[in-house]
C-alpha cells in the first residue's frame, strides 16, 4: 500500500472512532466531536457499534507508557488520571484487555520474560496508591521479540489479532502515528487525553463493539 493510500485509510478509520465515541456520549457529544451535535452522523456510528462486533468478545490493548502510567520527572510512576478507574470498570464488565507496548528485545527470549521485567522495572519506581493492576492483563502482553518489531512497525499488533479468536480489537494510546497504524490494521482507535473528550474510549462503547451483527 503506498503512503497516500495508508494515511487516507487510516484517517476514515480515526475518523469513524471519533464518531463512535461522540455515539455514545449522547448529550456531550459536540464536546467528542467539535461541530458535531450528535445528529445523523451520530445515530449512523451507534447503528455500526451495534452490527459490527466481529465474534463479539471485545479485547482492549494499550499502550503503556503516557497511556496508563505516567513517568514524572523525578522518575517516578504511577497511574495517569482517571486510568486506575477505567481499568476497574472494564474489570467489572469482564471486559479482556492487554498491552502492546515497545520494550527492549534483550529483556527476554519469550513475551512472559520481557513482561516480567517490565513488572518489574515499572514496580521498582511506582508511587502510586495502588499498585499497578498487572493480574488484569494476564498473558496478554505484548512486546518486541527483535528490534525490528518495535512499534510503530505492525508485527505487535499482527501478533494480537493472530491471538485474538475472531474478537473485536481496540487499540487506544497517546500518540497518532501508534493510533494511526492500529487503525490500518482493522482495530478500533483511540488516542488517548485529548482536550474536550473522554479521557479513554467510554467503557458503554466497547460493550457495543462487542454485540454481535444482527
Amino acid at each position: 500500500m503506498n503512503r497516500s493510500s495508508f494515511r487516507g485509510s487510516a484517517r476514515a478509520a480515526l475518523a469513524g472512532g471519533v464518531a463512535l465515541a461522540s455515539a455514545v456520549l449522547g448529550a456531550t457529544a459536540s464536546a467528542a466531536a467539535p461541530g458535531d451535535t450528535g445528529g445523523a452522523a451520530a445515530r449512523s456510528a451507534a447503528r455500526a457499534a451495534d452490527a459490527g462486533g466481529a465474534g463479539g468478545c471485545p479485547v482492549v490493548y494499550f499502550d503503556l507508557g503516557e497511556t496508563l502510567v505516567h513517568t514524572a520527572e523525578d522518575g517516578s510512576t504511577g497511574y495517569r488520571p482517571g486510568a486506575a478507574a477505567y481499568l476497574r470498570a472494564l474489570r467489572a464488565r469482564h471486559i479482556r484487555i492487554g498491552l502492546i507496548t515497545n520494550v527492549p528485545s534483550s529483556w527476554g527470549a519469550t513475551d512472559a520474560e520481557r513482561a516480567a521485567r517490565l513488572r518489574s522495572e515499572v514496580d521498582a519506581t511506582w508511587r502510586g496508591a495502588a499498585p499497578f493492576a498487572w493480574a488484569d492483563f494476564g498473558r496478554r502482553v505484548l512486546t518486541p521479540r527483535t528490534e525490528a518489531e518495535r512499534k510503530p512497525a505492525p508485527a505487535l499488533w499482527q501478533r494480537a489479532r493472530a491471538g485474538s479468536g475472531g474478537c473485536r480489537l481496540v487499540y487506544q494510546a497517546e500518540t497518532a502515528q501508534e493510533v494511526e497504524v492500529a487503525a490500518s490494521l482493522g482495530y478500533v482507535p483511540y488516542q488517548v487525553a485529548r482536550p474536550h473528550r473522554p479521557a479513554y474510549l467510554p467503557v458503554a462503547l466497547v460493550e457495543r463493539l462487542g454485540r454481535r451483527a444482527r
